[in-house]
C-alpha cells in the first residue's frame, strides 16, 4: 500500500472544514502540508497548531502569481511538492434569473479558474517529483440542482479540467483523480442551510441517501485514501460513484421529475430569501473574504 510518509502536499481551502482536517489528517500520516487560503488569522491558526510539518501561505486561488509565489514557498521550505489537493471552492444562490451577476462570476473563478492556477503552479515540481492531483469536484458536476447554477457548472468543468489534465501528463509519471462528494457539513452547506430554508426544504425533498448529510470526517477519510492510492476518482459516499454512472439517466426527463415538481415553489422561495438577505452567497464569503472549501 501507498503511503504519503514524507510526501508533501499542496492544499488550497484549507483554513477550515475539508481543507484543515485533511491537512491534521496528512500531517498525523507523516506528510508535510503547504496550505493555502484568504482568511489568514484562520489560517495562522492551522499552521501554529501543525508546526514544522507545515507552511501557510495567503494567497487567492483566483490569482496565478499568488499560487506560484505559494509553491515556491513549499518548493523553498520542503524541496518540491509530491501531491496537490485543489479543494478551494464557494457557492452562489439563487436562479439564473436572479443570481447577483458577480456572485456568479466569482464562484467560477475560484472553482474552475482556482483549480487551473493551482494545478498551473504547482506541476512542474509535480512532474519532477511524478506525483499526484486531487481535484475537487462534486456530485453537483452530474446531479444539478435548481438554484445552484453556478456551482453545478463549475464542478463539471473541473471535473472536465482534470480529465483533460490527466490525458496530458499520464506519460509523463503524473497521476490525476476527482472527487465527487454528495452534501457534506462544512461552511458551505451549513451557510446554506442557515440563509435558506428553501435550501434545507429542497434537501429534505431529495430521495433516500440523496438528502443526508455525510460527516468531514469520512469525506477526509476518502480524500486521504485518494491521495495515498493515486485514485482516479473519490466518491463520497461510496454511492456517489453509481450515480456517475447514472448520468445520462438522471438528466433524463424521468430522471429530473423530482426537480421538477420541487422547483415551481423552491425557485421562488429561495429567490425572496436571497433578495431579502441582499447578497447571493454566504455572509462569510463576503465580510472576510474566505475561500471556503468545496462541500457538495
Amino acid at each position: 500500500m501507498s503511503s504519503v510518509k514524507g510526501k508533501v502536499v499542496l492544499i488550497t481551502g484549507a483554513a477550515r472544514g475539508i481543507g484543515a482536517e485533511t491537512a491534521r489528517a496528512l500531517v498525523k500520516r507523516g506528510a508535510k502540508v503547504v496550505i493555502t487560503d484568504v482568511d489568514e488569522s484562520t489560517l495562522a491558526l492551522i499552521a501554529d497548531e501543525l508546526g514544522d510539518n507545515c507552511v501557510s501561505v495567503l494567497a487567492d486561488v483566483t490569482d496565478l502569481s499568488a499560487m506560484e509565489a505559494a509553491v515556491a514557498a513549499g518548493v523553498a521550505r520542503f524541496g518540491g511538492i509530491d501531491l496537490v489537493l485543489a479543494n478551494a471552492g464557494i457557492a452562489s444562490y439563487g436562479s439564473v434569473l436572479n443570481v447577483d451577476p458577480a456572485a456568479f462570476r466569482k464562484v467560477v473563478d475560484i472553482n474552475i479558474n482556482g483549480v487551473f492556477h493551482t494545478v498551473r503552479a504547482a506541476l512542474p515540481s509535480v512532474i519532477e517529483r511524478k506525483g499526484y492531483i486531487l481535484v475537487v469536484s462534486s456530485l453537483a458536476a452530474f446531479a444539478p440542482a435548481p438554484g445552484l447554477a453556478a456551482y453545478n457548472a463549475s464542478k463539471a468543468g473541473a471535473e472536465n479540467f482534470a480529465s483533460a489534465l490527466r490525458l496530458e501528463v499520464k506519460h509523463l509519471g503524473v497521476d490525476v483523480g476527482s472527487a465527487h462528494m454528495s452534501w457534506i457539513d462544512t461552511p458551505l452547506v451549513q451557510d446554506a442551510k442557515k440563509d435558506l430554508s428553501a435550501f434545507a426544504e429542497m434537501l429534505a425533498g431529495l430521495p433516500g441517501p440523496l438528502s443526508k448529510t455525510t460527516t468531514v470526517d469520512k469525506c477526509v477519510n476518502a480524500f486521504v485514501a485518494g491521495l495515498e492510492k493515486r485514485k482516479r476518482r473519490v466518491y463520497v459516499p461510496g454511492w456517489v460513484g453509481a450515480l456517475g454512472w447514472m448520468r445520462g439517466v438522471i438528466t433524463s426527463p424521468v430522471g429530473e421529475k423530482g426537480s421538477l415538481d420541487q422547483a415551481p415553489h423552491i425557485i421562488p422561495k429561495m429567490d425572496a430569501e436571497v433578495a431579502a438577505l441582499g447578497r447571493s452567497t454566504s455572509a462569510r464569503n463576503i465580510d472576510s473574504g474566505a475561500v471556503v472549501e468545496s462541500g457538495h
